[in-house]
């Protein structure tokens, strides 16, 4: 019973030598998108509405924490050693919530929270942040819609959707990441210019016709 005992450990620890022999265990990268901050608001005169910044929502694979490729229009692939280190809806959201605190159209812009002390609500989606493999080189795209409903009624006020697509010049994903990061700002600037705004020393909009 002993023999065979130390016959199992030996065949064990060689076995263990012999898988620690195949290569170093290999851990996932993490990144962020980044945005450059919004300038200081200007000053605000006659301005009273208050508007909320409901998370934006997103397609569910985008949801997953992996950062997606697509090597075709039908096909949907995963870094699985490349993840996002923050939700991009969050991201997404607060990069909103602060350009909009930027342009002195409203008194104050938060996050939407489920309190009724507000004007306006504004929700979006995030429709595709992605790596694009074909049609030549390596691209990204990204797509984003939003609205804009008045609390006290329930209407859309204002409603507009963008989409922007950047080169990624380097084959690796940390450019690809830095090509997101460029592109996502230029689709959050076109989101929102001209941006929802209030004609607030009345309490009424000055609706803008949806954009699509």
């Amino acid at each position: 019973m002993t023999k065979k005992l130390i016959l199992t450990n030996l065949a064990l620890t060689a076995l263990l030598i012999l898988s620690g022999c195949g290569g170093a265990v290999k851990y996932p990268s993490y990144y962020t998108l980044y945005v450059p901050p919004p300038p200081d608001p200007p000053a605000q005169e006659n301005v009273h509405a208050v508007l909320a910044v409901r998370e934006f929502r997103s397609p569910a694979y985008l949801r997953q924490g992996a950062i997606v490729y697509k090597a075709s229009p039908e096909q949907i692939g995963f870094y699985n050693l490349h993840r996002w280190a923050i939700n991009p809806q969050e991201f997404l959201t607060n990069a909103v919530a602060d350009h909009l605190r930027a342009s002195g159209n409203f008194a104050g812009v938060k996050l939407y929270d489920g309190r009724a002390d507000i004007d306006y609500i504004l929700s979006g989606r995030l429709e595709k942040l992605e790596e694009i493999d074909y049609d030549g080189g390596v691209k990204v795209e990204i797509a984003i819609s939003a609205q804009m409903v008045r609390l006290s009624t329930g209407a859309t006020v204002w409603t507009k959707s963008v989409s922007e697509t950047g080169q990624v010049q380097k084959r690796d994903v940390p450019a690809v990441v830095a090509e997101m990061s460029r592109t996502m700002d230029r689709a959050i600037e076109n989101l929102l210019s001209p941006g929802p705004a209030v004609a607030s020393d009345q309490n009424t909009t000055a609706e803008q016709p949806s954009q699509k």
